[in-house]
């Protein structure tokens, strides 16, 4: 099977209450462990220990992605892939990561730190497993059942993007091509939906954003309503996507991370042929409704 689906997200900050009352306040999220730098939140509707995890540092950046395995075998493939070409490897041991055991760990084309996990801690939902309601009690904030996906930047869209395909088995869901016919965006995915991992042309080790799955657009419009309430400042949205049809808001943190909400999209099958979108299009492609992209958008990284 190889890749299930994203795991978690690594970011530094340079104030940890601050991070702690915004991702618990605003966003919703709960808190499965603190230590004296870092802080580890899931959302309602996960099992795994935790799908953000946020460092004391004084730069605002991102660490690491993970991506969760379904075997152990399959991260022994799938590391032998990566060393095959030519990147080596660094075994993660069971205690040198809080919430996660033995793992794979390496640099991509791109500069990134990325890991595969398969074991990692399970601390439950809050709806349990036996007649479960639909909703938890108690909830605040916007309060996303999920962790989604995230966008990265790179300088070579393309090689991260075979490196993507060819070793790591994702599925090219959709591009956007530039004049010159090379990719300067993709769309990629394991878990069915339209994107696990997006790669945007930009600097290397760059993160543009992560983002959290909503139901639907009332939750979509409901979350601009939170941020409205506590002066969060929204980047673009509520909005359309025409790269994956999803419904949208991005916004930033306190500390300067661009978060998102997102719903919506359809469903690729292993079969699904790729879309692709030309340059001349990529208003349109980014945000359908607009037609066009703010200086902003593709300007600000952490």
């Amino acid at each position: 099977m190889g890749i299930l689906r994203l795991s978690h997200v690594d970011i530094t900050v340079p104030d940890l209450d601050l991070a702690a009352a915004y991702y618990t306040g605003v966003l919703g999220l709960e808190i499965t462990e603190q230590t004296g730098d870092r802080t580890f939140f899931k959302c309602w509707d996960e099992e795994d220990h935790h799908s953000l995890a946020v460092r004391y540092d004084p730069r605002v950046g991102i660490d690491r992605f993970a991506f969760k395995v379904e075997t152990t075998d399959d991260l022994a493939e799938l590391e032998k892939r990566v060393e095959a070409y030519g990147f080596r490897v660094h075994r993660v041991s069971k205690d040198e990561e809080i919430g996660q055991g033995e793992s794979i760990r390496f640099e991509t084309p791109s500069g990134h730190e990325m890991e595969l996990v398969h074991d990692v801690d399970r601390v439950g939902s809050r709806i349990g497993k036996l007649n479960p309601n639909i909703l938890p009690e108690g909830l605040q904030g916007i309060a996303p059942p999920r962790m989604d996906h995230l966008l990265i930047n790179a300088e070579e869209v393309g090689e991260a993007t075979r490196f993507y395909m060819d070793v790591l088995g994702f599925r090219l869901t959709e591009q956007l091509l530039g004049g010159d016919g090379h990719q300067i965006g993709v769309w990629l995915e394991r878990s069915h939906s339209p994107h696990d991992l997006a790669v945007v042309n930009g600097p290397n080790g760059a993160l543009h954003h992560f983002a959290f799955w909503l139901d639907d657009w009332d939750h979509v419009r409901a979350a601009a309503d939170i941020l409205a309430y506590n002066a969060i400042q929204v980047d673009v949205g509520p909005t359309r996507h025409g790269v994956t049809r999803g419904n949208t808001i991005y916004f930033f943190d306190p500390m300067g991370t661009r978060n998102e909400v997102f719903t919506g999209g359809y469903r690729p099958d292993p079969d699904f042929p790729t879309i692709t979108w030309t340059e001349d299009n990529i208003g349109r492609a980014v945000f359908y409704y607009e037609g066009e992209i703010n200086e902003r958008f593709v300007t600000v990284h952490t």
